[in-house]
């Protein structure tokens, strides 16, 4: 059943090669394959794998396309940090980030895109 498979999460990539580097030297994902169409498969744990696919005529989207669930935000902000990612911060209306992170409820979350334009997020939930 769907319920129990792991997610291969596809995401555009208008340059292969610059979004390789990224996620895999700035995020620190390890790599595990490359396909025949030159997608680039990467592990994000759990056994759920990012794909990047090549798409040079694509848009992002202007959303969230991925959340990384962490333990320790501030500690995963400060790591990507010094790898060079660059987050977004925000204050308009209900969303304020201090160090990059918003509070929402029970969860704390941190924005930043991918050297494609993908909008991806950290978040914890805060027990």
């Amino acid at each position: 059943m769907l319920t129990k498979s792991t997610i291969t999460h596809m995401l555009p990539a208008q340059d292969a090669d610059r979004a390789r580097h990224f996620y895999g030297d700035q995020l620190g994902l390890r790599q595990t394959d490359t396909g025949p169409d030159g997608t680039c498969y990467f592990e994000a744990g759990s056994g759920h794998v990012i794909g990047l696919r090549p798409l040079p005529d694509t848009k992002p989207s202007e959303n969230t396309v991925l959340s990384f669930e962490v333990e320790d935000i501030s500690a995963e902000v400060r790591d990507l940090e010094e790898r060079g990612v660059r987050f977004a911060d925000y204050d308009t209306g209900d969303l304020r980030t201090e160090g990059h992170i918003a509070t929402l409820g029970k969860e704390k979350a941190a924005w930043f895109a991918d050297t494609e334009g993908n909008w991806l997020c950290l978040h914890q939930a805060m027990r």
